[in-house]
């Protein structure tokens, strides 16, 4: 009997009646086919932003550790009412919260990352012919202390999940059909792909395509999980994240990604002599705090501005973090803005072709956009530009590189 590991999103379970015309009713069908099914759920709709409002009507700054166990709070009651609406419906179904279902992570309240998973209770349910409904997005530590994952995280929790089971796949269903060559939002001739190699939807996701977690493909990568994306509303076919060869294609990029949640920081005056910047970037990562794009101006007088990206959400605690140090290493000014987005080309192969930085540099100033920052990988090529210009960006990329042609 094979074993699948769903996930449904939060607007999936965003209210009751989808919960029991949609999810429930899913779930119920899948089970009579034969499968034995493990589901993981999102919060509802915006739970965990109403959660985040009603604590700061509280208090501007809510302790990490009584945050975390506010926001687990929100995929609890999505668990319980989808194993209710199953109960309800004669299949048999158990809601665990993460905890309950052996998720043990790291202590760091907000980011924490998954250490160890005993399926143990979960295969016992499974063996008593239960569908077990997963809370997402959380764990517990070693010392009984509830942790969250990140938003977005309840995809991790499904992979983390389907590896631990050697499940056949895990199943993400969301609001889109798949994953597309660009934000159809943005670029509606985008099209959708049937399949998807891990490292190019890495590149994606973690550049701005908001369908999967970058932690979840980056599981899926490491533990040969197969992920499949598709829409609870849609019997349309999805999109299967793999492990198989690149496509040698005639169009090297595959997709166009944007991402808004950028802050940038600079340090200006930074002494240039070794060490800097491990003294710099040391501390953010105890903090947990992932820095992206770093770029270093050539030293003048040894001196030299060091400037780097955070995510809107770090950039209170990051400037916290910085300020102390620069004033430690005599640098005499830090500086911090958030009026910029990412705008990414991702694809297998861009590497081993020539042309493709030069077209994506030259259409953006055909279409007027300046680039501040320039970032690459193996895979990608990002541009750091003006917010308001993203959409702008993606069309002119998406049109430029024929992506439309599919």
């Amino acid at each position: 009997m094979p074993l699948i590991v769903q996930k449904y999103g939060g607007t999936s379970v965003a209210n009751a009646a989808r919960i029991k015309t949609v999810v429930a009713r899913r779930i119920v069908a899948r089970a009579a086919s034969g499968d034995q099914l493990v589901v993981v759920v999102s919060a509802m709709g915006d739970t965990t932003d109403e959660l985040i409002a009603l604590a700061r009507q509280v208090t501007d700054e809510p302790e990490a550790r009584e945050l975390d166990l506010l926001l687990s709070t929100g995929e609890i009651v999505s668990a319980a009412l989808v194993a209710m609406a199953l109960n309800h419906m004669g299949r048999p179904a158990v809601a665990l919260s993460g905890s309950q279902a052996g998720i043990r992570t790291d202590p760091r309240h907000g980011k924490a990352r998954i250490a160890d998973l005993d399926p143990k209770r979960i295969r016992q349910e499974l063996d008593a012919d239960r569908i077990v409904i997963v809370a997402g997005f959380q764990g517990i530590t070693e010392e009984m202390e509830i942790t969250t994952l990140g938003r977005g995280a309840s995809d991790t929790t499904a992979v983390a999940l389907a590896a631990a089971l050697k499940a056949e796949r895990a199943e993400i269903y969301t609001d889109v059909e798949g994953i597309f060559n660009a934000d159809p939002r943005i670029v509606p001739e985008a099209t959708k792909f049937p399949e998807i190699s891990y490292e190019e939807m890495l590149e994606l996701a973690a550049y701005g395509a908001q369908v999967m977690h970058p932690r979840a493909v980056e599981l899926g990568a490491v533990h040969h999980v197969r992920i499949y994306v598709a829409s609870s509303f849609s019997d349309a076919p999805g999109t299967l994240i793999h492990g198989g060869p690149f496509m040698e294609q005639h169009n090297k990029v595959l997709g166009i990604a944007q991402d808004t949640d950028v802050a940038r920081i600079t340090i200006r005056g930074v002494p240039d002599r070794p060490g800097i910047a491990a003294t710099l970037f040391e501390p953010l990562g105890e903090h947990g705090i992932s820095v992206d794009t770093i770029v270093q101006n050539a030293s003048v007088e040894r001196l030299t501005d060091l400037t780097f990206t955070v995510s809107r959400s770090d950039l209170g605690r990051a400037m916290e973090i910085v300020k102390p140090v620069a004033l430690e290493i005599d640098a005499p000014e830090v500086l911090a803005d958030t009026h910029l987005a990412k705008v990414s080309i991702v694809g297998a192969g861009m590497t081993s072709a020539a042309g493709y930085a030069g077209r994506m540099f030259r259409t953006l100033f055909e279409a007027g956009i300046n680039i501040e920052l320039i970032t690459t990988s193996e895979i990608r090529i990002t541009c750091l530009i003006d917010e308001k210009q993203v959409r702008d960006a993606v069309r002119a990329l998406h049109k430029a590189f024929e992506l439309q042609e599919g």
